[in-house]
Parts: C-alpha cells; structure tokens; sequence
C-alpha cells in the first residue's frame, strides 16, 4: 500500500498525540493511586512509566519523594520470613526498567540512587542449598537471607546483580553485568563477578 509522508506523517502524530494523552491518563489516575495505596507512606512527586510495578509476597514500601519507578518492574517480599520484609527508598532514586528487588529481611536505598535497566537485588535466593530440601520444594534457610544497603549516590549501572548481606558505600558506581557479593566502600568504581574495586574516585 502507498504510504506517501504527506498524509501518513499527520496521521502518526495524531496517533502519538492521542496514546500518550490516555497513557498519562491511566497512570496518574489508575496505576499511581494504585500503588501509592500499597506505601506505607504517602510518596510526593511519585512518577511511574510503563505501568504498576508487580509487587508478591508480604513487603513492606516506603517510597521517597520525588522518585521514579518502572511499571515494568518486580518488588517481591520473602514468603517465609518471621517478620515482615522491608523496601526502603530514599528521596530522588531511579528504579530501572526490569528490575527485581527481592526483600528477604530488609532493602535500603538511600536518596539519589540510580539502578539502571535489569539491575536485581537479591535479598534471598529462593531455594534452600540442600538438594534434598530443594527437590521437596522447601524455602531457603535464615543463614541465605540478609539485607541489602545501597548508601547515598550509588550508581548500580545495568545488568548489576547485588547479594544478600552486601553494604555498597555511599557514592560508589558498580560497573555493567557485575554481580556483587561482598561489601563495597564509598566513593570507588567497582566491576567485574565478583565485583571488585577498579579504582577510587576523588571526593572532590
């Protein structure tokens, strides 16, 4: 079929015109309402693109202000915690498209944090080590669960996969497809599985 730009291109603006103005409808008056009422807070100057993100489990959310989070994103809680898992954020963090949070005790982020697209933080595993107890299905054990702090100002660039019990400094970047699993200190680049200490950034 003929698709001269003349009579097309308006047609497409139209269109574009026409999605987003309902897009941004069904966000501000559906899905944010929607979330904001599983907070336990009252987040100012929340915006959420692309959707709700999933939540499972029993999680507890404080949300910051002036945050953004992917709809296309998962916040899931440990199904056999004793108490009630936690997910922090601080004030002006970037939640990427596609990530997972997966709160086995608690989840910290402080304010500015940015984790790119498909960043996973992983607060539990999910499975126990014993094979036997994996094959019945069973849940992980407390020893595999802890929490997870990401201080002021990280940058967890994409692909970045952070283990239970891990601490990463304030300040600190975590280079592409790393996966941490021990601590990191503040104001350093760091990359690589297991991540490690590429250099120091001056503070300055």
């Amino acid at each position: 079929m003929p698709a001269p730009k003349s009579v097309w291109k308006p047609i497409y603006m139209v269109h574009k015109g026409v999605v987003s103005f309902f897009t941004l409808l069904v966000q501000r008056c559906y899905f944010l309402p929607l979330f904001k009422s599983c907070c336990q807070n009252s987040p100012a100057r929340l915006h959420l693109y692309t959707g709700m993100p999933l939540i499972m489990g029993n999680l507890s959310i404080e949300m910051g202000d002036d945050c953004r989070v992917s709809g296309v994103t998962t916040f899931s809680g440990r199904a056999s915690a004793s108490q009630t898992p936690q997910l922090i954020v601080g004030n002006n963090c970037d939640i990427g498209w596609q990530n997972q949070i997966s709160v086995g005790t608690r989840v910290v982020l402080g304010d500015n944090v940015r984790l790119a697209p498909r960043v996973m933080l992983a607060g539990y595993p999910g499975h126990p080590i014993d094979r036997k107890d994996r094959a019945a299905g069973l849940p992980e054990t407390d020893d595999q669960v802890g929490d997870i702090i990401l201080e002021d100002d990280v940058w967890l660039a994409t692909g970045v996969t952070v283990l239970a019990g891990v601490t990463i400094g304030e300040g600190t970047i975590v280079g592409a497809n790393s996966t941490v699993t021990g601590d990191l200190p503040p104001m350093c680049i760091a990359a690589g599985s297991p991540a490690k200490v590429v250099r120091r950034l001056d503070e300055a």
